[in-house]
């Protein structure tokens, strides 16, 4: 459980500098570069995201159950996935109301995502993981809208069109990701 609290303690701070260290992060920007901050972001959070998988997976091995979720909670969670599937491929897909109306689709759907999967699973794990993403996803998006009206900024409005590229990515991913690499990653099928 430990390096599974340290990769989510490193990966959150690294994504979290606009949230609570905005000037930090801009003065380290003014004064070494943005190369070497993407940098040391890069190396950071790519360190933080092996130590939670792999904490997450020793951390199954011995569950400390805090609840047990009824079945039917693995069908709303797959439910709720979808959503969160498009609405992260719409962040991707230049253009998109979606992203015109949101401002950030890619937390909406880590929002949705992190609620799924809490509603699924019940142990100690669990909670740590999906609660995390889900308390730094609300988090960060009142920050990021915080700084758009700040900015004064406006997106464009998005064409249909894209919405609909955005919402096809998304269903394509979500069905290949439940589908078929959910069960070989994570030992869990959605379908079952």
């Amino acid at each position: 459980m430990t390096a599974l609290i340290l990769g989510l303690l490193l990966f959150f701070a690294t994504h979290s500098a606009r949230i609570f260290a905005e000037d930090r992060r801009t003065r380290f920007i003014a004064r070494y570069g943005l190369a070497p901050w993407k940098l040391a972001y890069s190396v950071l959070s790519l360190l933080g995201l092996a130590l939670i998988v792999w904490g997450y997976g020793q951390a199954r091995i011995e569950p400390v159950q805090l609840w047990l979720p009824p079945v039917w909670t693995r069908h709303l969670a797959a439910l709720l996935t979808l959503p969160a599937f498009v609405l992260i491929a719409a962040a991707y897909v230049p253009g998109t109301r979606m992203k015109a109306t949101l401002g950030h689709p890619m937390l909406a759907g880590v929002k949705l995502w992190a609620l799924a999967h809490l509603i699924a699973n019940g142990t100690l794990a669990d909670l740590l993981l999906f609660g995390g993403f889900l308390v730094w996803a609300v988090a960060d998006f009142v920050s990021a809208r915080r700084r758009d009206r700040a900015a004064g900024l406006v997106p464009p409005r998005g064409v249909i069109g894209r919405d609909a590229v955005a919402v096809g990515v998304g269903l394509v991913a979500w069905f290949v990701f439940a589908r078929h690499l959910h069960a070989w990653l994570f030992g869990v099928a959605p379908f079952a």
